[in-house]
């Protein structure tokens, strides 16, 4: 299994979780020098507790802790295996939260998606159809600006309206719940598709851990993986395209703001994709996060704020600038997974996120959650 974090990457401050056989139960760790080192104490049992301090890089950096072992070792853990350790999607008490639609260029596949009605061979015809019509006049288009307004009216002209574009360059950002608290799954995971779903995709995208008073405190990378068809037939769906059982991916850990990463390094993110098949089928991929439409900080505030609270913090995807449209089996019918797609989404400063995908129904069940934790933390008398 592919190391997560190559050496040009492990200056940063991370910190994450993986199982310990020896606990029960999850840990919260560090990398030090290579290696994972376990720093859960009673000042902050979990990494919600960390996220929530006014200076989350300064405890990790100079946290007591007990050396678990080399990095690539864990990491080569199949997750699940509850008598060895493995990593663990890097949050725990904080809701999962996600955007759609944030880059206008992969609007428009949301836009084909809804009007192919679930059917990828409408796909290239409609495609072609929206391509002549606006062109590449959607290149930097900031959502809700006057330039986003005209070409919401050319194609809304043209017979094109979408609740897709209402979200996309309208002033409203999408934003809804990707997964259940604890439900997530980290890297090295099998990444679970609904078996009903003939067509999907995986999502490259940046995630942001940010706290209960809306204070982004770090960032990792994440899979919001989607079923095309399911969400296409209808977008009342969406419930049942994005909330499976292993459907969401977040890790390897989160890399804490501090003075040598930040926001800006979010907004200059370069994410790439590809995805390997049992079949010999290869695909790449990329998500450039300077193409995004809306600023992450905009889609903090549209996330929390006197509207809404979240006390124990949200993690949020930021939406993916790809969208696949390389024929994987019949021409124009685009891209589908397959069982057993090795998944790779890497960034610079991010590490790795490796998942291989499965179908929900052969991913291992969740079964560890909220109250499991509690009862686990108040065993080994964390709380």
């Amino acid at each position: 299994m592919s190391d997560p974090f190559p050496d040009a990457d492990r200056n940063g401050l991370f910190v994450g979780r993986m199982w310990s056989p020896e606990a029960g139960g999850p840990a919260v760790v560090t990398l030090r020098d290579g290696a994972l080192v376990d720093i859960t104490s009673r000042a902050a049992p979990t990494l919600r507790d960390i996220c929530e301090m006014d200076d989350p890089a300064a405890h990790v950096r100079g946290a007591a802790g007990t050396l678990v072992g080399p990095l690539s070792a864990i990491a080569a853990e199949m997750p699940g295996t509850p008598d060895r350790p493995h990593l663990l999607a890097p949050c725990d008490l904080q809701a999962i939260k996600a955007c759609g639609v944030t880059f206008a260029r992969s609007m428009l596949e949301r836009v084909i998606e809804e009007r192919a009605a679930g059917d990828p061979s409408r796909a290239q015809e409609i495609r072609a159809r929206i391509g002549s019509l606006i062109g590449g006049s959607l290149r930097n288009l900031r959502a809700g600006s006057p330039e986003a307004a005209e070409v919401k009216a050319a194609l809304i002209r043209e017979g094109m309206w979408s609740q897709y574009l209402e979200v996309g360059i309208g002033p409203d950002a999408e934003i809804f719940s990707k997964a259940q608290v604890l439900s997530a799954v980290g890297h090295g995971a099998d990444v679970g598709l609904h078996p009903s779903s003939r067509w999907n995709n995986p999502e490259p995208e940046v995630v942001l851990a940010v706290n209960s008073r809306g204070r982004i405190v770090g960032a990792c990378l994440g899979n919001d993986v989607n079923l095309r068809d399911v969400e296409g037939r209808s977008a009342l769906l969406l419930s049942k395209a994005k909330d499976n059982n292993a459907s969401c991916a977040i890790g390897p850990m989160i890399r804490l703001f501090d003075g040598g990463f930040g926001l800006d390094a979010v907004r200059r993110a370069e994410l790439t994709l590809t995805v390997t098949g049992t079949d010999g089928f290869r695909m790449a991929g990329r998500s450039s996060m300077s193409e995004i439409s809306r600023d992450p900080e905009t889609l903090v505030a549209q996330t929390i704020g006197r509207h809404h609270q979240y006390p124990d913090g949200f993690m949020l995807f930021l939406g993916t600038l790809f969208a696949p449209v390389q024929d994987r089996d019949s021409p124009g019918e685009g891209f589908t997974h397959k069982i057993g797609d090795v998944v790779e989404i890497r960034a610079p400063g991010f590490g790795l996120l490796r998942n291989t995908v499965r179908l929900s129904t052969d991913c291992p069940e969740w079964t560890f959650g909220a109250s499991h934790l509690m009862r686990n933390l108040a065993a080994r008398g964390l709380i």
